[in-house]
């Protein structure tokens, strides 16, 4: 595909080098030549020094034969209105990154459709249902569900006292009911690999587990996890996350929310109706207790700063909060939150390159979903008839090293594969992978 990224910030720059290693022919639009610069040398990508709301500077990307234009600069109106330009110059399809949720509304949806935006994206939005789902599964560090929960993705940090600490996925699965979940992948030190049966696990390690509906039980006891009943919750931060999470939350559950700033906080406590706001400055540790931090069901820390995030929730968990939730912007202080035992990192990049890399993708692909702390992916195919994935099976047919079949939905029913499963046209499959092994796995599923 000939795809244009206008805004080469954190989103824009992160996308760029998913995309690069998909064997897209990409051009990264943006003003500043110092951050083209920078993301240049280290992508194979075309960059041009330039505004996205300029028809000549558009015209000279290509915007008439690009298939896709994508529009994730830090404004805005930016977004909106490059998008618009480019579905009239050319781009066949467009994708604007938004700010504001009421864009979104079913009702308003067809006139930006009617401008030329094809797709808008709000990741506060997206970050905020990830937490909502994340509150629900509370054993899990990440969770992605697929055909509407039919089979779900585990992530699971492995601590001491785990069933599985200590012992090889062999032993484990000889124990276990393996028709219901099974290990396709472990990061370890920041290494993520597809181990084989012989690949013993170690307490710290992140278990990236395939199930079933049927699954999720057994697999919490097996891990050691416990599902806990959530009802009080204290957020860190009135962001756009922060206020969203709030909002949702706020009817069934008991909800302390902390804005450091003065005005925020009145504007929040008025449209927080059910929400208890506090103004105050949340690296304070004192204010954190006097306000009932150990008496937390869970804790959301979403403020701006990642340091005062990770630096918050590893007091909730000294003070045994269960559940801490942490947004972290630093793509490098990823592995470091996790290893420092926060249950759970939120990075905005991560969940709107994912949404945005379901456009680039093979056309069976329904979903994506980019993990944290791991540059792999799991993707959910819609099986054609015809593909190469339906002529053998698994083991027959030379699937990559890098990535692995976890799980099949077929119909109603959904279950775990291995080497004899035997994928029809129709079936939906889950398949874990490792960036080597994208290219490759496309080709399977291609018809």
């Amino acid at each position: 595909m000939n795809i244009i990224v206008a805004g080469a910030g954190a989103v824009g720059s992160h996308l760029a080098k998913m995309l690069s290693q998909e064997n897209h022919d990409i051009v990264l639009l943006d003003p500043d030549e110092n951050k083209l610069r920078q993301v240049g040398s280290n992508l194979d990508v075309m960059t041009r020094v330039g505004s996205a709301t300029s028809i000549s500077d558009l015209k000279d990307c290509g915007i008439k034969k690009a298939d896709l234009f994508i529009a994730v600069a830090r404004n805005e109106e930016t977004n909106i209105t490059a998008s618009i330009l480019s579905k009239r110059l050319g781009a066949k399809k467009t994708i604007a990154r938004i700010d504001n949720q009421e864009y979104l509304y079913t009702k308003h949806r067809e006139h930006f459709l009617d401008m030329g935006i094809d797709y808008m994206i709000y990741p506060e939005k997206i970050a905020s249902r990830e937490i909502l789902g994340l509150l629900h599964q509370t054993g899990s560090s990440d969770m992605v569900d697929f055909s509407g929960g039919k089979m779900s993705l585990f992530v699971v940090r492995i601590d001491d006292d785990s069933k599985m600490n200590g012992r090889s996925l062999n032993n484990i699965s000889t124990k276990q009911d393996t028709h219901e979940y099974r290990a396709v992948a472990v990061t370890r030190k920041g290494t993520t690999i597809i181990p084989d049966g012989s690949y013993v696990i170690e307490a710290g390690d992140y278990v990236y587990v395939i199930a079933t509906q049927e699954g999720i039980d057994s697999l919490m006891s097996l891990t050691g996890k416990k599902k806990i009943e959530v009802r009080n919750i204290m957020i860190l931060g009135g962001s756009h996350i922060g206020m969203l999470t709030a909002k949702e939350l706020g009817t069934q559950h008991s909800i302390k929310l902390i804005e450091q700033n003065r005005e925020k906080s009145y504007r929040l406590s008025n449209m927080l109706n059910n929400t208890l706001v506090i103004n105050g400055d949340g690296r304070d540790v004192n204010l954190l207790i006097e306000e009932g931090l150990a008496n937390m069901d869970a804790f959301i820390a979403v403020t701006g700063d990642s340091e005062i995030n990770i630096l918050s929730c590893m007091l909730a968990r000294k003070l045994g909060v269960k559940k801490t939730i942490c947004e972290v912007e630093i793509i490098d202080y990823i592995a470091l939150a996790e290893n420092m035992g926060i249950d759970t990192i939120i990075n905005k990049k991560l969940i709107t390159a994912s949404r945005i890399f379901r456009f680039t993708s093979n056309e069976t692909v329904s979903s994506v979903k980019c993990l944290t702390g791991t540059d792999a992916e799991v993707l959910e195919y819609d099986v054609q008839d015809k593909s190469k994935i339906t002529q053998a099976s698994l083991n027959q047919l030379n699937f990559p090293k890098d990535a692995i079949v976890g799980g099949v939905i077929r119909g109603d029913a959904s279950f775990i594969a291995n080497g004899y499963t035997l994928i029809k046209p129709g079936d939906k499959v889950v398949v874990f992978c490792l960036p080597t092994a994208m290219a490759k796995v496309n080709k399977m599923f291609s018809v």
